[in-house]
């Protein structure tokens, strides 16, 4: 599409070009409803096809910039607590690490949104901040790999939490893989529990994926180990609460040897289920989590799990935001960030345990995105720099 007034592409060239006014572009560009649907269509599509940044806010096109970083945040409701519905427990984490790294840079501020992801409209709200920052830093999940491709091409964009196999932007991630392979070895090997039972997280979250994927892998290289079942949990208290009530009424006193937890949240929703049944944790299923928030450390039994530090993906996600909107050709890179083994009692371990180790970092090998083949290493190892590793 040809036909662009200079060099920088403006909001009356959108508009001639999609044959309507500079007013339906603007809602459009907004996400406001006064508009009809195939009017919308027509709108964004020529945005995207003359590359359209709503007021130059891309430091490529106007040299100019806002000053202002995104932070687009998950939002997954829940039926029980206000906290849980915008994962603020986990979120809280990050905003620290973000603020940490910009504190000292009087010039910067931060937009913070929380979006449905994969919602219809989320894109469209996405597109309407577009001339309100610089670049985004953007939680897995809210969109997938066409889209953020797409909105890579207008600003920076770094993903938190993300697929270690995602190319299309930066990403910056815990090490999941080998966190969730170190706690299952400490309660296979260190406490000799062979039926497992699996609570999953949401299935549209690479944290989740690694961190079955590492569990079943460190079952199969342990024979005599089974995992006896799962269940479809959603990172929050109350899918733990449902598992615990699913595993009561189905498998009685015959219980499995430990209940494995893809978070905290879920985790403490099962002991909280087992305390209203009179089930003893440790002594009649043993309970672990990962993430290490610090609720998990008032439950009773405090529970083991693993550490992932949030605060620090939020700092270094920032750092290397900042990064590219300085050096827009800079390539995509992910970030591994280490974990650490948290052992507490809901394991197994003594009661007043409270220890902490670092968990070795397994070189990850992709035979397509997203899809970890082999690692290396037994899960846990002797204490490593705290920097974080990084995969180009």
């Amino acid at each position: 599409m040809t036909g662009t007034t200079g060099n920088v592409v403006t909001l009356y060239d959108v508009a001639r070009l999609a044959g309507v006014s500079t007013a339906t572009v603007s809602r459009v560009l907004h996400g406001q409803d006064r508009v009809r649907e195939s009017t919308r269509a027509r709108v964004q599509q020529v945005i995207e096809e003359v590359g359209y940044v709503p007021d130059g806010a891309a430091q490529s096109l106007s040299r100019r910039r806002k000053d202002v970083i995104g932070l687009v945040c998950v939002e997954r409701r829940a039926k029980q607590y206000d906290i849980e519905s915008m994962n603020l427990l986990y979120y809280d984490e990050i905003l620290r690490g973000v603020e940490a790294r910009i504190r000292d840079c009087t010039s910067w501020s931060l937009l913070i949104a929380f979006l449905q992801a994969d919602q219809e409209g989320t894109y469209a709200r996405l597109q309407s901040l577009l001339g309100k920052v610089d670049g985004f830093i953007i939680a897995e999940g809210i969109i997938d790999s066409p889209l953020l491709a797409r909105l890579g091409e207008r600003v920076p964009v770094v993903v938190i939490a993300g697929d270690p196999g995602e190319r299309a932007a930066d990403v910056v991630t815990s090490d999941n893989w080998s966190g969730s392979a170190a706690l299952v070895t400490h309660l296979i090997a260190d406490h000799g529990l062979h039926r497992l039972f699996y609570l999953d997280g949401p299935p549209d979250v690479s944290d989740a994926r690694l961190r079955r994927l590492a569990f079943e892998e460190v079952l199969r290289a342990h024979p005599g180990t089974e995992l006896v079942g799962s269940y479809p949990g959603l990172f929050n208290v109350q899918s733990g609460e449902e598992a615990g009530a699913r595993l009561l009424t189905e498998y009685g006193d015959a219980l499995p040897d430990a209940l494995v937890c893809a978070n905290d949240q879920m985790a403490i929703g099962v002991l909280q289920a087992f305390a209203r049944a009179g089930v003893r944790v440790p002594e009649d299923v043993a309970v672990v989590g990962f993430d290490d928030i610090y609720p998990g450390s008032l439950s009773r039994p405090p529970l083991t799990t693993v550490h992932q530090p949030m605060g620090l993906l939020g700092e270094r996600a920032c750092a290397r935001l900042l990064d590219r909107i300085g050096h827009p050709s800079l390539r995509p890179r992910v970030e591994l960030l280490q974990t650490e083994l948290v052992l507490r009692s809901s394991c197994g371990c003594p009661p007043g345990t409270q220890t902490r180790l670092p968990v070795a970092t397994l070189t990850p090998v992709h035979t397509a995105p997203g899809a970890p083949a082999a690692r290396r290493g037994n899960g846990r190892g002797a204490a490593r720099p705290p920097v974080p590793t990084t995969i180009s």
